[in-house]
């Protein structure tokens, strides 16, 4: 059987995916048949062995969509998960999304465009003023600066926003200039921003931020490095724009880091549940991840900082399980759906 034996070509030097091998040769049963259109950087981190090989086990087959052939003509699927850009992918996907209700399209473009704006995606949290007995979710002071560098200085005083002010480009391209984060600490140096931007005020959290990560219902949270907290000495001594490397990178891991408690310390599960919750519904999402912080010197005060559609899953511990668990999911109510029809 072909299937098996790539299987075994792909586990030839690794124990641990032997073993999964040995189950699918078992009990092999196609339960759900997913497309992907991932860019090419995109399927080495996601669709690597392991998870190629418990998919398989589970019944997923992953079939890779070409683009220079109508969506229509392929398949058919149960799936279509994705992750390109592009207004004439969208408008493909949407036009496939109507003609094929049946087909679960992970997710539709028009609600990923939310995340694309760095100043939509946190208007949907603010929105919800967020607060219970676990705690309070709100997303920091910030402004939009869709142009003129000159006339920043002038924006941050009239809006009241404090320094230092991190700045972060308002479009989520996928391009790499679109995860530059800098620092700004002084007014003056404010005139040396690009636009379009968005300006937060820079809010201490012990260096620490908690990347939470969503497929469908399920919630798993890790610790990354973030930018060191700012004290008033330092404020009143630097002077200038500095940009930082993407805090969130795999080398920045904290899980395993020796950290005090108030800083360590997971944000409560309820509070998460019902964020991840609110999310899903008014955005429309099944595939993200939010990051975090809590305020420095706190034990509940949490700020959104920014979102991301179809984040790096191959960074959480179990995502093979956890994804592939999420699929046969979507089959299974799918199945159920039909039956009760």
């Amino acid at each position: 059987m072909r299937l098996n034996g790539e299987i075994r070509e792909i586990m030839e030097d690794d124990e641990e995916l032997n073993s999964i091998s040995n189950s699918v040769d078992s009990g092999f049963a196609q339960k759900v048949v997913v497309g992907y259109a991932l860019t090419a950087k995109k399927k080495e981190s996601f669709l690597q062995p392991k998870f190629e090989v418990i998919a398989r086990k589970k019944g997923i087959l992953l079939v890779p969509i070409d683009q220079n052939q109508p969506l229509s003509d392929q398949g058919p699927f149960d799936v279509v998960l994705h992750k390109l850009l592009g207004s004439e992918w969208s408008q493909i996907l949407e036009d496939y999304r109507l003609k094929h209700p049946e087909v679960t399209v992970l997710d539709p473009p028009y609600a990923i465009q939310c995340v694309h704006n760095r100043q939509s995606m946190l208007e949907e949290v603010a929105a919800l003023n967020l607060a219970d007995s676990c705690g309070r979710v709100c997303v920091p002071k910030q402004l939009v600066v869709e142009k003129d560098s000159s006339s920043i200085p002038s924006k941050v005083a009239k809006a009241g926003l404090k320094l230092p002010l991190v700045a972060k480009p308002l479009y989520v391209d996928g391009t790499a200039k679109s995860h530059k984060l800098f620092l700004a600490y002084d007014n003056v140096s404010l005139s040396n921003l690009e636009p379009p931007l968005v300006l937060q005020e820079f809010v201490n959290h012990g260096g620490v931020m908690f990347k939470v990560y969503v497929v469908g219902d399920a919630i798993k949270v890790t610790r990354r490095f973030s930018l060191p907290d700012v004290c008033k000495r330092e404020l009143s001594k630097n002077v200038g724009v500095f940009q930082f490397p993407r805090v969130s990178c795999a080398a920045a891991n904290a899980d395993e880091a020796d950290l005090e408690p108030g800083v360590a310390e997971l944000p409560p599960r309820p509070l998460l549940e019902r964020l991840v919750g609110e999310l899903r519904l008014r955005m429309g999402l099944q595939l993200f991840n939010i990051d975090m912080i809590r305020e420095h010197g706190t034990q509940d005060m949490f700020y959104v900082i920014d979102i991301n559609y179809f984040p790096g899953y191959g960074k959480v511990p179990d995502y093979e399980h956890i994804f592939t668990d999420f699929l046969v999911g979507l089959a299974d109510r799918k199945a159920r759906k039909q039956l009760c029809t």
